[in-house]
């Protein structure tokens, strides 16, 4: 073929078989619901970007990143995280209750925003029954070391394991807070903007969506939100009903929304590149006998509590 670079992963990576997953939408409004209990975190993002003015364009410039480091040539997969890392080299965010000056590719800061990205996307595909096993868990991670690494993190400091990634939560968890910008996060995804004529589908679509996302964060974080949420097991449950109906709308007719990255990287690569979940069950029977659905915690466990 012309241009068969397979990217940063390729067809043979869980990264390619999961991210083509239509339940990744949920694994990242659960995200974005993690990512704003960074204090740090997301203020840097609320004091250095549009969110507040274009969240929805934010959120689809996500999504679209995500696609390109998955599914992009290497050169579009270097060339996007470098648009990120020019971003983060921004002046800086200011603590409002101590005027202390931080960057916005503060270390800590930036494998917070990984961590919790990773893991939720992890946390949901597993809880939704997508099939990924306890070793293609742990190649997930360790494969989205390329994506911290394109953010502007050092990959040998990002966790390569669902036993990292949890040491990763609890090392973090006490400094984690619901404050006026996790509030301001939690309002956008509780009622986004839309237009009037697009209100019912509002109602009747998006709160689902983002009510399961939120439902599926770990306890923890209800209890930071300070709003309750069904018992995990009954999350999983609905994660399962809700990964089986997406799952029935006809890949080709998911892919066509832009930007069609998935297409793009099938016409490069061929028809066998298409990403499915069979392939991961097939993949992990290869590796180490039988694949097991594995419905847990994709590694922010809930073993550490807020005080009080």
């Amino acid at each position: 073929m012309r241009d068969a670079d397979p990217g940063l992963f390729g067809p043979e990576s869980v990264t390619w078989q999961m991210h083509g997953d239509p339940v990744m939408w949920i694994g990242g409004l659960r995200a974005l619901y993690l990512q704003a209990l960074h204090p740090r975190a997301v203020r840097g993002v609320l004091q250095n970007s549009d969110f507040r003015q274009d969240a929805w364009g934010r959120l689809m410039r996500t999504a679209s990143f995500v696609g390109a480091l998955t599914y992009g040539t290497t050169d579009a997969a270097e060339r996007a995280g470098a648009r990120v890392r020019k971003i983060h080299s921004m002046p800086g965010t200011t603590d409002p209750a101590t005027r202390e000056r931080y960057g916005v590719d503060e270390p800590e800061a930036l494998l917070w925003v990984h961590c919790a990205e990773v893991g939720s996307h992890l946390d949901v595909a597993r809880r939704s029954g997508l099939g990924i096993d306890d070793a293609q868990a742990d190649q997930y991670l360790d494969e989205q070391r390329e994506s911290a690494r394109l953010v502007g993190l050092d990959p040998a400091r990002v966790p390569a394991s669902t036993a990292g990634l949890a040491a990763c939560f609890e090392q973090v968890g006490p400094e984690l807070a619901a404050g006026p910008e996790a509030r301001e996060v939690d309002d956008f995804l509780r009622g986004p903007p839309v237009h009037p004529l697009l209100v019912p589908a509002r109602a009747l679509l998006w709160r689902c969506v983002a009510a399961l996302a939120y439902a599926s964060l770990p306890p923890y974080a209800h209890d930071l939100y300070g709003r309750p949420a069904a018992a995990p097991q009954t999350v999983t449950r609905r994660l399962a009903m809700a990964g089986t109906a997406l799952r029935c709308v006809p890949s080709r007719v998911r892919w066509q929304l832009p930007p069609q990255h998935i297409l793009r990287a099938m016409a490069r690569l061929g028809p066998d590149a298409r990403p499915a979940p069979y392939k991961l069950r097939r993949q992990a029977a290869i590796l180490g006998g039988p694949g097991r659905a594995q419905r847990n915690d994709g590694g922010d466990s809930t073993r550490w509590r807020t005080p009080g």
